[in-house]
């Protein structure tokens, strides 16, 4: 057992490393193409294909060549059956749909997210150390982007918020304002996992915890109430799983720099309290955004009433919004800052992904996706609790992140170039938790299984 231990975190040469994962090389280009900026417009424009859309249509392909060569991990019955029930409800969803050829986009793009790349992610990954490269990826994009959101805020070129240019947008720019929010969380929510795991090198440790802290700041600046929530649901259970004694240490760290940035610095601190106290004011004062969105939950509820077994059809949310809305609805939200001049963007989707599947998909729809991610996550939690301590790490951040997406669809849906990124996760959460047709060689040690 040492000597795998001792195996697993020695340090081959570049060309041993190379030949070893390169089918992951798509992979890790998919979550670091990410660091690209986004062009003023693009970050919600329909149809748009980013870099990283296509480092992740050359995963796909790639895990194609490799199925074909026999060099992928195989998958149980129920492994294929949680990957590929969700196709069949999106099948069904575009051929009920009032236009199928308006709902073809959508069943691509879902198709994309919540099959193929989660699917092309399972079967390639073959040990932890590759496991931990995409882990690996997330902090870095994590940090990449919350730099750029830091400096946004000290030197006012942000996104617009309350009429000063400092809200921490990243490279995403003001149409896509929980861009950054989002890939930053997803970092340190990794972070955090690794900087708990036991049977982790301590340096690894520490500046995984190191990493953590940094990445707190940044997702502070980006006053995004559904991040912050979601952020800490992860954490508490990274944290719960990892240990008391643990999370206990944690806890102290985050409360000190929590101190140290608000108390001490007054960075943001009326804004950010005044933020905090807005996610309690739902029924009493609400903002705008607030009654928006609770308006468009109504709509698509309104929807699914309608035809409540296979919904409106994919990409059928904007086209019966109106007629399914109330007065409240505004006519859109504003956005300017960060490099673009102000626009008015359309309210397309409910902000909530359950609704959205709900009103477009009905009930077919939302039982072959939530049912799945339902079942990633009570089979990713067992395998964490009844596991020993060999692959904690790799246990805990699959879990902390599937966590945070299905939290955050409370209050979000896909959109945006970070959307191809839920498709990642739910790949990681997926090979966590999923049995495998070759068991013993999922968890031997590192490069024991060749390509």
């Amino acid at each position: 057992m040492s000597l795998a231990v001792h195996h697993s975190w020695e340090r081959p040469d570049f060309g041993t490393l190379l030949r070893r994962h390169w089918p992951l090389l798509p992979l890790a280009g998919t979550v670091l193409a990410l660091l690209v900026p986004v062009p003023a417009g693009d970050a919600t424009a329909s149809g748009k294909v980013g870099p990283a859309d296509a480092a992740s249509l050359l995963l796909v392909f790639v895990c194609a060549v490799q199925v074909l060569r026999g060099r992928v991990r195989p998958l149980t019955p129920l492994g294929v059956l949680v990957l590929g029930l969700p196709a069949v409800g999106l099948a069904v969803s575009t051929v009920t749909a009032g236009d199928p050829y308006a709902a073809l986009p959508g069943f691509v793009r879902y198709l994309q997210v919540f099959v193929l790349v989660p699917a092309a992610i399972v079967l390639l990954v073959r040990d932890a150390s590759e496991f931990r490269l995409a882990a690996g990826c997330f902090v870095v994009l994590g940090l990449m982007q919350g730099a750029v959101g830091v400096v946004q805020f000290a030197t006012h070129t942000g996104a617009s918020y309350q009429g000063e240019d400092i809200r921490a947008v990243g490279t995403f720019g003001p149409g896509d304002v929980m861009g950054m929010a989002t890939v930053v969380a997803y970092g340190l929510v990794a972070a955090t996992a690794a900087a708990l795991a036991p049977g982790l090198p301590a340096r690894l440790r520490r500046l995984s915890g190191a990493a953590a802290l940094a990445l707190t700041l940044p997702l502070v600046l980006s006053f995004s109430r559904g991040a912050w929530i979601a952020t800490f649901a992860a954490a508490v259970l990274v944290m719960g799983l990892a240990g008391i004694r643990r999370a206990l240490k944690v806890l102290l760290a985050l409360a000190a720099v929590g101190v140290v940035l608000v108390g001490g610095l007054g960075v943001g601190s009326e804004m950010v309290a005044e933020r905090l106290t807005s996610i309690t004011q739902v029924s009493d004062a609400p903002d705008q955004s607030v009654t928006d969105r609770y308006t468009m939950w109504a709509a698509a509820e309104s929807m699914w009433r309608e035809r409540p077994a296979v919904g409106v059809g994919l990409k059928g949310f904007p086209a019966n919004r109106d007629s399914h809305s109330g007065l409240a609805l505004s006519s859109g939200s504003d956005t300017a800052g960060a490099g673009q001049a102000f626009i008015r963007q359309p309210l397309l989707s409910p902000h909530n992904m359950y609704l959205l599947v709900l009103s477009e998909q009905g009930l077919i729809g939302l039982v072959a996706l939530a049912g799945g991610w339902a079942a990633l996550l009570v089979a990713g939690l067992r395998r964490c609790v009844t596991g020993g301590a060999a692959l904690r790490d790799c246990g805990l951040v699959a879990t902390g992140l599937l966590v945070w997406q299905l939290t955050d669809f409370l209050y979000a849906d896909i959109g945006g170039p970070s959307t191809v990124l839920t498709g990642v996760i739910i790949g990681l959460a997926a090979w966590w938790a999923l049995p495998s047709g070759d068991e013993p060689g999922r968890f031997a040690p590192e490069g024991a299984a060749g390509r």
